[in-house]
């Protein structure tokens, strides 16, 4: 039986992920690879999203280019995996995590922009630290291996969006709501949810 010994929490990320996250990872590798074919997808689209509502923001054009180029070279990379392993790209009901997060993002400007970073950042984050719990515990070297390579990436990616959030608003009120959404963040994933994917 897995520990919570072994699941550090990352940065502002309220609580590590539940063994019972990883036993049923494990369990249903194919989904969670397909599921994160879909996550990188998305990340490139959000990425590319900032840029065209945010247009003038030229140090987040610059650094969220790279991000959106990198989310769809991870993109194809998980699809050569789906190949090698014989899943067809398929859709994929999203669990309430994404949509639970995006209610939290308050509509009116600039409130969106920053509520929009700091999830996004948060997301990332979690993402993070998921990639290295496959990484620690996928049965398959190769795989794990795999894993392990996006990890770098992913922690990166967390990075630069807090560090724009910081670059175009005030550091306390940046982590005070950082604080705020990171609660709604862990208790969106508090209960596991019954489709294996990346963020259940």
């Amino acid at each position: 039986m897995l520990t919570t010994s072994v699941l550090p929490t990352i940065n502002a990320l309220k609580q590590a992920t539940s063994p019972a996250w990883i036993e049923q990872a494990i369990a249903n590798l194919d989904i969670i690879l397909l599921d994160h074919s879909h996550c990188e997808r998305k990340a490139a689209g959000v990425a590319l999203n900032f840029m065209f509502r945010y247009p003038s923001n030229t140090r987040m054009v610059r650094e969220l280019t790279a991000i959106a180029r990198e989310e769809l070279e991870h993109f194809e990379l998980v699809n050569q995996w789906l190949e090698r392993r014989n899943i067809p790209l398929a859709p994929l009901p999203p669990p309430p995590y994404g949509a639970g997060l995006k209610a939290t993002v308050r509509p009116k400007e600039p409130d969106r922009f920053l509520d929009s970073l700091l999830v996004t950042g948060l997301i990332e984050a979690r993402s993070h630290e998921r990639l290295g719990l496959l990484a620690n515990h996928c049965p398959e070297p190769e795989l794990a291996k795999f894993y392990r390579g996006l990890m770098a990436s992913e922690a990166r990616h967390y990075g630069i969006y807090w560090v724009l959030a910081a670059t175009y608003f005030n550091r306390e009120i940046v982590m005070e709501r950082l604080d705020e959404l990171a609660i709604v963040e862990s208790e969106l994933l508090a209960t596991l949810h019954p489709e294996p994917r990346i963020h259940s």
